[in-house]
């Protein structure tokens, strides 16, 4: 089996793997000013109301047939990925981590596949580390293996010759918006910085778990889109998005809203910016960090002998010198300059988590017996 060691000796980040992607615009699909507007719009204020896009439509100026009509284009245009609920995985009692793995640089296609096929499993990158393969992972609360078991049992199967495992342990940010409008200057600005987020589970009940089943997913793009989850419900749509409310409330779900694929809407790089702060600090920097309108999440992680790094900040730009220019100014305002910054070369999965299913189980028992 192979080692889960959280202390296996790292080598400086930018003498590992492939080159990092930096093209200014990669496969990027051109877009118009409403289209910029819109999905801004749907990314932050797409509301739980009968009629949501009306709301949208408002506050982009034109009609609900033509913001549906942009949309849906967008979709088939892989611009959006999806709209759908975002819901809290640690409120909702599973257990998750990022985790770096170190497998054979020569063929990291393998193990991704390996660690791909686990449904708790959302986010897997290649990235410019001696830790080539970085995934983040949850197991469900009722998980037999559980997730420290699961881990060791995904390093054997896919070959990893160690493992770093990398709790939360403060969350100060999580919230994936591409600024579509405004430009580098925007991004590398700082906002007013917020109070660290709950991490810890929330009461919920089997109603809340009925409404997560129905409603994750794909959304329709339609002038009712909460009305054939709450179909399948068998209750009023009034009272479905009352259900919502209270679930947002008590923090099970986030926000709903669209999921733009990155690189098709322009933004070409992402960086990982890692921050050797010292503990007297970190409750300080934390949220500083976290308030730069370029960096979607920020926690603090656990450091070790080898990993003095305790805050990490995801830049998303659309470039590799973009995403270099927002940790740079978080450098100049926060005068912490010991950091190091990992970049992705290749997606191996991106999704969102789906809860409540069979395929845990149907994982846990075909490669653990459990």
């Amino acid at each position: 089996m192979a080692a889960v060691d959280p202390a296996a000796s790292t080598a400086g980040p930018t003498q590992h793997g492939p080159k990092p992607r930096s093209r200014r615009h990669g496969a990027a699909i051109e877009l118009d000013a409403l289209d910029k507007r819109l999905l801004n719009l749907m990314q932050g204020s797409f509301p739980i109301a009968p009629r949501p896009y009306e709301h949208v439509s408002a506050a982009a100026g034109v009609t609900e047939h033509e913001v549906l009509a942009r949309v849906q284009r967008l979709l088939d245009e892989r611009i959006i990925r999806q709209v759908t609920p975002i819901f809290d995985t640690r409120a909702l009692g599973y257990a998750s981590m990022l985790v770096a793995a170190k497998v054979d640089p020569e063929n990291p296609w393998r193990a991704a596949n390996v660690i791909n096929a686990h449904p708790g499993v959302s986010h897997n990158y290649l990235r410019n580390h001696e830790f080539n393969i970085w995934f983040t992972i949850a197991t469900e609360p009722d998980s037999p293996l559980g997730l420290g078991d699961t881990l060791e049992v995904l390093a054997r199967l896919a070959g990893a010759e160690s493992i770093r495992q990398l709790p939360t342990l403060k969350l100060f940010k999580i919230r994936m918006d591409l600024e579509m409008e405004a430009g580098t200057e925007a991004l590398a600005q700082a906002a007013e910085a917020a109070a660290p987020a709950e991490t810890e589970r929330q009461p919920y009940d089997e109603l809340d778990v009925a409404v997560i089943r129905a409603l994750q997913g794909d959304m329709p793009v339609v002038p009712e889109p909460y009305a054939p989850a709450a179909e399948r419900l068998r209750m009023p749509v009034e009272r479905l998005l009352a259900q919502l409310e209270s679930m947002q409330e008590r923090k099970l779900l986030r926000r709903v809203a669209a999921i733009l694929f990155h690189r098709r809407a322009g933004f070409s790089a992402n960086g990982m910016g890692v921050w050797s702060v010292p503990d007297e600090r970190v409750m300080e920097l934390g949220p500083a960090m976290a308030a730069f309108r370029g960096i979607s999440h920020c926690y603090q992680r656990p450091t070790y002998k080898d990993w003095p790094y305790s805050i990490f900040t995801m830049a998303h730009g659309r470039s590799k010198e973009e995403c270099d220019a927002i940790l740079d100014s978080i450098a100049d305002f926060s005068g912490i300059h010991d950091r190091a910054t990992l970049y992705s070369s290749t997606e191996f999965k991106k999704v969102r988590l789906l809860y409540f299913t069979e395929d845990y189980r149907a994982w846990e028992r075909e490669h653990a017996g459990v």
